[in-house]
Order: structure tokens, then C-alpha cells, then sequence
């Protein structure tokens, strides 16, 4: 027979929205289980956000050795890669951070269940062992609580009629983790995920081909801060076809072969043949097996609908006493984004009173050469709005820091409001630029004006000149350039 047991809140998922949401939940003093059928920490740290930069780490420095070596003085001859140890380094960096994510839960007195949550009522969770996405065999132990927050993240979206299969039409999991290299991948996607993949892949020897069907690559971001990524891609040997629709995708003895064709005119196709082909278009709410109909949270669009955007929202479903943050309530599916979501949630669900999250200046990275990064209103957003501004920008190449790097590729671009000159978003391309990001967004939050950048010492020096440069440009005031 099950055990049973009570608490305040049942989190289920340990990713980056519900271990946070869990541990800030138990500092209120709510008595709180955090359930999670695979690895704590979640897609972003197992699977996402943080091997990929491990791998995006060791692909730069393997670039700078086979490519700028001699430009610094430094014999580099012959040098080769392993790419075991290219795979397994990432995945020591996922489990170290694994198991302090256990060790948060256990100082914070969450308690960690292990298994597979579902949810037959209100106020009930019962826990399976769990295969994947599966429930197995008979309950083993049931949770009642006076809340249950949903916080099960997203899986990578396929593309239709050709599902994953793990070895030739993969998603991003399995191209952090492939045993072999493959000599010649297709990625299906240049958002965020698409492009840090081809610059890994690419800069240990792998022939890439980037497929997008919009007319640009990172198609969310400024239009000029795509174009330096493209054009950077095109020089490291990156093939990139922009307006391109992949038709279907179809394996062979070899590897799998790639239809595409321009998305105004589909009879002119071309055939793309690859090992490996990384779809990576999208993700979709994981809450396969989670519930059943009958239970009534409503979904929309293959996530769970909550009314997130709204002044005032408690992230609550269609069924009272039952909640959802993060990527399974839909976009911009960020993991920054899920742990505040979880926070606010909690918050609210102790009845203090905090302020909405901001879903217009949430700061964005992509961490691919050169980095990406964004906060606010583009100027494309600006002008739909009818808001009159300015965009400043200041170019990398006339930073003395950056010059001093080697990394002269790209700019700071700040938008500000024509009358006021308060700060309305930030779009840089670079060095280093996601680190520099925070800044603005801190700008935005406090309602700053150029004025007041502009009055803020920036150190020297540093990249972060960049954004006092463009501060000054926007009241035509630059001296550096």
C-alpha cells in the first residue's frame, strides 16, 4: 500500500522554475516537495543553458588555437581535438551543478522525490516510477497539498513528418552528446539553439548548412545584429540558407537527406545531404502523462494556458489550487524568465504583494561568435508603436578594449525615447556582450535616461565603454567614434 503524505506545495519539475519556486517557497515557511522524474537542475542545466556553453567554451578556445594562433605569437602546430573529451568536460560541468541543486534542496528543507508525478485531482499528486515520459507499475507513494505548481518545462518541437529518432534526426540533447562527431550536419533552425550548434560543430571541423525559413538568422533580433552574425558565420565556413522551408527530411544508409526549397516558391527544391540533421524550431509544453482530460486544465496551442501576462497574475490554471511558470506555459521559454515566474508565483501564493514581471524588457543572450544579446524595444517595435526615438550605436572596432582582444566584430546599439531620452532597450553584438546586457535592463527597470548613463563612470578600459558611448551618440556627443 502507497504511503501518503501532506505538505503546503508539491513543485513538480526541478528545473530552474521549480527548484527555485521550491526553495523560495520553503524560506516562506510552506512546507514543500519537489518532485522530479530525471535530473534535477532541469533541460537547462542537464541539457541546455549550461553544457552548451561548456561546449561553446571549448569550441572557442579550439578556434582561437586553429585559426588566430599565429596572430599572437603562439606556435600552434598540428593541433587536434578530442571529442570525447570535447563531450564528456560538459557533461562533468551539468553534474557538478546537478548535484548543488540537491544540495540547495536539502539546506532550504525541500524535500526531493524522485519519480513520476501525476495528477488525478485537486490537491492530490500521486508519484510512479518513471521510464521518460512513461508512468510504470503501481503508485508509490501519494502527496496531498494545499497547492500543486506545474512547473515541467518543454521538449524540442519536430519537425512535421520527421520525428526524432536520437541518431540521425536529432534535437538538442543529442547534439550536446553524440559519441562520434559527425562530418556533415543540417540544422533546421537558426534561432538561438541553431546557431550556438553550428558554431560548436563547426569550429571542431564539421560541415554545416543552417536552414531558416524566415529571412534572417536569430529572426527575433535586431535586424543589423543578424546580419554581423550571418555574415561572421559565412567567413567561419558556415553555410546559411535564410528563406529556405525544409520540406521533409528523409534517412538513408548514409546519413538523411534534407529537401529544402525558398519559402515564396516550393517547386524549386534542393536536396541536402548530411549525417546528422539538428531540427531545432521551436519547443513545446512537456506535460505528457502529467494529467488526464478529465482533470480540466485547460491547454492552448501545446501548453498550458495560464493568463501570465496580466496585471496581477498568480499563475494559476483553469483548476483552482493548481499552478504553472515557466516554458510549459509558453513563450519566451528562458530559464531566467521560468525561476522569476516561480518566484512571483510563491510570492503571491503567500499572499505578499510584488511587482509584475516586466515580459517587455526580459534580456536575451545567444552565446554563439559573436554574442548576442538584447533587452527592450527593437526599432522595428518602436516604430509599430508609433513611439518616436533614437538608436545610437557605437562599433566594437573603435573600443580599445576590444581591439586589445582581438574581437572587433560588432556594436552597442542603445534606443531611446526621442523627447524624454528614456532608456527603451539595448541591442549589442560582440565580445562578451551577454555579459554587458544587464546593465540596460536595470536601466529599463529604474525608467533611466540617456542622461543618466551617460553620468555613470564606465571604467577604462572595458567593453562596457561601448554602452557609454552609444549613450553619448544619441545626444550626438560621441568621442570615440
Amino acid at each position: 500500500m502507497s504511503e501518503t503524505a501532506t505538505y503546503d506545495l508539491v513543485v513538480i519539475g526541478g528545473g530552474p522554475g521549480g527548484y527555485v519556486a521550491a526553495i523560495r517557497a520553503a524560506q516562506l515557511g510552506m512546507k514543500v516537495a519537489c518532485v522530479e522524474r530525471d535530473r534535477l537542475g532541469g533541460v537547462c542545466l542537464n541539457w541546455g543553458c549550461i553544457p552548451t556553453k561548456a561546449l561553446i567554451a571549448g569550441a572557442e578556445f579550439y578556434h582561437r588555437l586553429t585559426h588566430e594562433a599565429e596572430e599572437w605569437g603562439v606556435k600552434a602546430e598540428g593541433v587536434t581535438h578530442d571529442w570525447g573529451r570535447v563531450i564528456e568536460r560538459s557533461r562533468e560541468v551539468a553534474g557538478q551543478l546537478n548535484k548543488g541543486v540537491g544540495f540547495l534542496l536539502k539546506k532550504n528543507k525541500v524535500t526531493h522525490i524522485e519519480g513520476h508525478a501525476f495528477i488525478p485531482s485537486a490537491g492530490k499528486v500521486e508519484i510512479y516510477a518513471s521510464d521518460d515520459s512513461e508512468r510504470q507499475g503501481s503508485v508509490k507513494q501519494v502527496l496531498e497539498a494545499g497547492k500543486i505548481l506545474i512547473a515541467t518545462g518543454a521538449r524540442p518541437r519536430p519537425l512535421p513528418g520527421a520525428e526524432f529518432d536520437g541518431k540521425r534526426i536529432i534535437g538538442a540533447k543529442e547534439a550536446m552528446t553524440l559519441t562520434e562527431q559527425p562530418k556533415s550536419m543540417v540544422i533546421v533552425g537558426a534561432g538561438a539553439i541553431g546557431m550556438e550548434f553550428a558554431y560548436v560543430y563547426n569550429a571542431y571541423g564539421t560541415r554545416c548548412t543552417v536552414v531558416e525559413m524566415m529571412d534572417r538568422v536569430l529572426p527575433i533580433e535586431d535586424t543589423e545584429a543578424s546580419d554581423v552574425v550571418e555574415r561572421a558565420f559565412g567567413k567561419m565556413g558556415v553555410t546559411v540558407k535564410t528563406g529556405h522551408k525544409t520540406l521533409s527530411l528523409e534517412k538513408t544508409d548514409e546519413g538523411v537527406r534534407a529537401t529544402v526549397a525558398p519559402a515564396d516558391d516550393e517547386s524549386k527544391t534542393e536536396v541536402l545531404e548530411a549525417d546528422v540533421v539538428l531540427v531545432a524550431i521551436g519547443v513545446m509544453g512537456r506535460y505528457d502523462g502529467l494529467f488526464d482530460a478529465s482533470l480540466g486544465v485547460e491547454t492552448f496551442k501545446d501548453h498550458i494556458k495560464v493568463d501570465y501576462r496580466s496585471a496581477g497574475a498568480d499563475y494559476q490554471t483553469s483548476v483552482p489550487g493548481i499552478y504553472a511558470i515557466g516554458d510549459v506555459i509558453g513563450p519566451p521559454w528562458l530559464a531566467h524568465v521560468s525561476s522569476e515566474e516561480g518566484i512571483v508565483c510563491v510570492e503571491r501564493m503567500a499572499g505578499h504583494e510584488v511587482e509584475d514581471i516586466d515580459y517587455d524588457a526580459i534580456p536575451g543572450c545567444t552565446y554563439c561568435q559573436p554574442q548576442v544579446a538584447s533587452v527592450g524595444l527593437t526599432e522595428r517595435a518602436c516604430e509599430e508603436q508609433g513611439i518616436e526615438y533614437v538608436a545610437s550605436k557605437f562599433p566594437f572596432a573603435a573600443s580599445g578594449k576590444a581591439q586589445a582582444l582581438g574581437a572587433t566584430e560588432g556594436f552597442c546599439k542603445l534606443i531611446s525615447g526621442k523627447k524624454h531620452g528614456e532608456v527603451l532597450g539595448a541591442h549589442m553584438v560582440g565580445e562578451g556582450v551577454t555579459e554587458l546586457i544587464a546593465e540596460i535592463g536595470l536601466a529599463i527597470k529604474l525608467e533611466a535616461t540617456m542622461d543618466e548613463v551617460i553620468g555613470t563612470m564606465h571604467a577604462h578600459p572595458t567593453l562596457s565603454e561601448a554602452t557609454h558611448e552609444a549613450a553619448l551618440g544619441a545626444q550626438n556627443r560621441m568621442i570615440h567614434f
